[in-house]
């Protein structure tokens, strides 16, 4: 049940996403355009999930477990690192250079198109490249912060 759960979650983002036309990294792009061509659908669509999100996080987390878990999975600490910003600088400078964030490129994917598989692979290796670097100075006996 909780694989099915994920699953019809999974399409409904999905669906979302690309009915909302955020699959278009043209209309992302737009939206950050504010001297251009600004296209505001995306403060639309962040509204709307916000409106959806903050009611239903209140309703969830209200609970003593999730429904198909034994606990929830919050992270540890809400304090702001270099981690943390380098982190977030990272997603938002790659999400206004390419108009993909990872969550609205994986639907893309089904667009067949080569630049959203490029922009996945280049999410990979992001992501190798940040636990090699991570791994070395937990090597060097630094300590790393997560």
């Amino acid at each position: 049940m909780r694989t099915l759960s994920a699953l019809a979650i999974g399409v409904l983002f999905g669906l979302g996403i690309a009915v909302s036309g955020m699959i278009n990294p043209a209309k992302v792009l737009n939206f950050f355009d504010l001297a251009g061509t600004w296209d505001p659908s995306l403060a639309f669509v962040m509204g709307g999930a916000l409106a959806v999100a903050i009611p239903g996080y209140r309703l969830v987390l209200g609970r003593s477990r999730p429904l198909f878990a034994d606990g929830f999975q919050l992270p540890g600490t809400s304090r702001i690192d270099a981690k943390l910003v380098l982190g977030s600088a990272a997603f938002g400078i790659g999400w206004g250079i390419a108009g993909f964030c990872p969550g609205a490129a994986i639907p893309a994917l089904g667009t067949g198109k080569l630049e959203v598989f490029v922009f996945i692979a280049s999410v990979a290796v992001g992501i190798v490249a940040a636990k090699a670097i991570s791994g070395m100075a937990i090597g060097r006996g630094a300590p790393v912060r997560t």
